[in-house]
């Protein structure tokens, strides 16, 4: 087996890797390993934009204010005030770097929109492709940092080292292109590997979002918390021919409205902020619209706005969907909700330290408490830019940036050059996982459905394990087995939580529980608290 030896090791190519990277890149060098292209991520297909307080009308107690409300009591304040405090230093960054912003018609301050949950307009953006613009500028600094090397298409397969060895060393990979298994030895490795939408049967999210890191850490014996708090976004596409497509939130900032498929309004039947109500209450909102009427969809309306201000505001959005026949000028969107956000992950600090040493993880694959039992709109990129950047400063005065790293041949038990082995288990058990966690872990939960889910998850992880020691290692194995892991750990939080709070909302217990305000912790082998 190869081994490559680098000082610092990241695992993923979203905004918090790259950023990180190139924090981390002044002072070590940094291998940033991705499973598929450098821009495959879900920074690149993010819509909305930053929230950040830019503006002299606006506070950052009132951003504050909104994240803590939108976190439904499980928010740690130390870690909100961090990061809205933080976050404004972290755009001048971005625009020392380039990335654009729009600005006002004058073109002298930045232009703001507001979401839902947003007491005021501070959403920083570029049109609706901040996702695009923030990646390709992160991109291009990391290309040309001479200090940093990337390795594409490559899976990570598992962590070196883990609570059994006292201290995380680096990960196995497996190169796509050439099937072979190498090892990354580091004294620091550092999770950016987002999130795990692909555990559900409808998602927002990119075809990589398969909850990898918080398998490898989980199985390394790190802990997880929040699993339980799966962000449904209220407004993606719903069209036969469409993949994954997120209509933006900003729609409904910038006046769109919800109706059901007879035209009639229903937002404010169910919170008096109507369409901008935080997330979790519109998606729960429309789950009972499309229950209660039959229809497959409901419709986002912003027609009244001209067309010519819909091309210049939302190029992406119109452009899309004028590709499936739907001119947002002239006729309503149709739009389902669908998996979009983990507010739960791997436990970390505010430095994005974990709980096992030499490992760090950032961005949506970590749970620092900024976002609680539901996440504020547009507070994922400011989290993962001010997390990927507090991190790095952290390594770079730590002592034990220097830490030896294990020598000599390293062995991955279990694991051998990829066999031929029949995919149809593979693809049948990836579909069904998906269709388990979608049918019974969606945005209305029940006792007997989390049962349900956790004995049908439980097979399936079992036969991946078992397929795993026969046959070894296949990159679909890889992604099943983490796919059937994190849905398990979600099923397990869920279980434990025996009340509504937030995202989690189970019809056995309809109210919150006081004694469930704080975290739902869960480590291998150990029973979830």
């Amino acid at each position: 087996m190869d081994t490559v030896r680098t000082d610092v090791l990241v695992l993923g190519s979203g905004a918090a890797g790259l950023f990180f990277a190139l924090k981390a890149a002044r002072f070590a060098d940094v291998l940033v390993v991705t499973k598929r292209g450098l821009s495959e991520s879900n920074t690149f297909y993010a819509q909305g934009g930053i929230a950040s307080v830019t503006h002299k009308d606006d506070s950052f107690e009132g951003h504050i204010a909104d994240t803590l409300a939108a976190g439904a009591g499980l928010c740690h304040r130390d870690a909100v005030e961090i990061v809205v405090r933080e976050g404004p230093a972290r755009v001048r960054e971005l625009l020392d770097l380039g990335v654009r912003f729009s600005t006002t018609d004058d073109g002298d301050d930045l232009a703001l929109g507001r979401e839902g949950g947003h007491s005021a307009p501070r959403i920083v953006h570029y049109r609706d492709v901040i996702g695009r613009e923030l990646e390709t500028a992160l991109l291009a600094a990391v290309r040309s940092n001479p200090r940093i090397s990337v390795r594409e298409d490559c899976l990570a397969i598992d962590l070196v080292g883990g609570a059994a060895a006292g201290r995380v060393s680096g990960c196995y990979a497996l190169d796509r292109r050439s099937k072979t298994i190498f090892a990354v030895v580091a004294p620091h490795t550092v999770l950016a590997t987002g999130g795990a939408g692909k555990i559900y049967l409808y998602t927002s999210n990119p075809d990589v979002a398969t909850g990898d890191g918080m398998a490898m850490a989980c199985r390394a014996g790190a802990s997880l918390a929040n699993l339980e708090f799966v962000q449904f976004h209220p407004t993606c596409l719903y069209h036969p021919d469409a993949k994954s497509f997120l209509v933006s939130e900003t729609l409904r900032g910038e006046g769109a409205r919800l109706r059901n498929l007879a035209g009639g309004e229903f937002m404010k039947s169910y919170d008096p902020r109507g369409e901008l109500a935080p997330r979790d209450v519109v998606a729960r909102a429309i789950d009972r619209e499309m229950k209660r009427s039959g229809d497959k969809c409901v419709l986002l309306d912003i027609t009244h706005r001209p067309a010519q201000w819909l091309r210049a505001r939302f190029p992406n959005v119109y452009e899309n969907c004028l590709k499936f026949g739907i001119d947002i000028g002239v006729q309503p969107i149709p739009v389902v909700p669908a998996a979009h956000y983990m507010c739960g992950g791997v436990r970390v600090d505010m430095d994005g330290q974990t709980d096992l040493a030499g490992l760090m993880a950032v961005g949506e694959v970590a749970c620092s408490g900024v976002h609680g039992a539901n996440r504020l709109a547009s507070n994922s990129l400011l989290e993962a830019l001010v997390l990927a950047s507090r991190a790095a400063a952290k390594l770079e005065g730590s002592a034990e940036r220097g830490a030896e790293t294990p020598a000599g041949k390293l062995a991955l038990p279990g694991v051998r050059n990829p066999k031929v082995l029949e995919t149809v288990i593979l693809d049948h058990d990836w579909d069904l996982a998906r269709r388990v966690m979608w049918d019974y872990v969606g945005i209305v939960r029940s006792r007997e459905r989390l049962g349900i889910a956790r004995e049908r998850l439980g097979q399936i992880l079992e036969t991946a394990e078992r397929i795993w020691a026969a046959y070894g290692v296949s990159a679909d194995l890889v992604e099943l087995r983490n796919i059937a892991l994190v849905s398990s750990l979600v099923v397990e939080s869920a279980i434990m939580r025996a009340e509504s709070r937030g995202l989690h909302y189970v019809i056995d217990y309809p109210d919150p529980d006081p004694a469930w305000e704080r975290d739902t912790v869960i480590k291998r082998g150990e029973a979830a608290a």
